[in-house]
């Protein structure tokens, strides 16, 4: 029998994400923060050394994977409708919201494409996990190679900024709104 506390409370909780949504969310999140930190930290190493040849495949396998997870997101999320946003946001926030969500996704998608073309375009070939060769989509062509390595960081710029907006409207909305919305992507907890 559910006590009378227990049914407020699970009145008051706002719709949670699928255990499934919540994974490939946190995954994919903590796989971009460490690609990033590599791409970061790699490209500051000077020459060729053994370090920076091992931090750049694992920033190219980082980016295969997120590449991966990121389409079976987008499928997921179109067969799983998300939670509604709460009914307290304005028009204009959850606009902004689903604009948000939309550019992160792209972002996601752009940015392993981007990397993984830049490579065919240098001449380099993906070996996903040093055990499986990834095909050159592109040949190699120094021209198309900077324009590739400079949208890719572009792009990483752009979802620093927007991974930035989206935790601060987290924040925005958990703190001082009071709406509950963490809960609704966290794995734990009601």
């Amino acid at each position: 029998m559910t006590t009378p506390s227990a049914a407020t409370d699970a009145a008051s909780s706002p719709p949670r994400y699928t255990r499934i949504a919540m994974s490939l969310h946190w995954v994919i999140a903590a796989l971009i923060v460490w690609g990033f930190a590599l791409g970061w930290i790699m490209t500051d190493i000077p020459g060729f050394t053994p370090t920076k040849l091992r931090y750049f495949s694992w920033h190219k396998w980082i980016g295969v994977t997120v590449l991966v997870l990121a389409v079976l997101r987008v499928v997921w999320r179109a067969l799983n409708r998300p939670p509604a946003l709460p009914a307290g946001m304005h028009d204009w926030e959850k606009r902004a919201a689903h604009a948000g969500h939309a550019l992160l996704y792209l972002l996601m998608l752009a940015i392993p494409v981007t990397g993984y073309f830049y490579s065919s375009a240098a001449g380099i070939q993906v070996v996903y996990l040093g055990v499986l060769p990834l095909p050159k989509l592109i040949g190699a062509d120094p021209a198309i190679a900077l324009v590739l390595k400079k949208t890719h960081i572009y792009l990483n710029y752009t979802l620093l900024a927007v991974v930035a907006g989206h935790l601060l409207a987290v924040v925005k909305h958990q703190v001082i709104d009071r709406q509950k919305l963490l809960s609704r992507m966290l794995p734990f907890g009601r």
